[in-house]
């Protein structure tokens, strides 16, 4: 198992591919680390060599943010919205959508289950 970024990375599909299961790497920035570190796109991690393995770790600490701390730069940001008091923060910090969604009769994922409310009837 190749562990890159504190994740054991699968190593039976291709490299980009795997790459994606560290948090803050996506398909686009995987395929641009492949290509500067000089890995073909098509080969899978149990055919890299250990050197390359270590290529693709140096490049993704030198160049990317990612697992803990990205996790932690995203909370840092959120917090920094609700100590100011914008619009976000709040919607954040009442735990409703932050992007503009409806709440009349959606958003079940931030409310939580629906609350009966007694006596009310169509």
């Amino acid at each position: 198992m190749a562990r890159i970024a504190g994740v054991n990375i699968p190593t039976g599909k291709r490299v980009p591919i795997a790459l994606t299961y560290i948090h803050g790497i996506g398909p686009k920035s995987a395929e641009g680390i492949c290509v500067a570190v000089g890995i073909d796109l098509s080969r899978r991690v149990n055919e890299l060599s250990d050197a390359e393995i270590l290529a693709v770790r140096e490049h993704i600490d030198a160049n990317f943010t990612v697992e803990g701390d990205l996790r932690r730069e995203v909370q840092m940001n959120i917090k920094g919205m609700m100590d100011i008091g914008s619009y976000r923060g709040l919607r954040h910090r009442r735990n409703l959508p932050v992007r503009g969604q409806r709440t009349h009769t959606n958003a079940r994922t931030r409310k939580g289950p629906a609350k009966p409310i007694a006596g009310k009837k169509k």
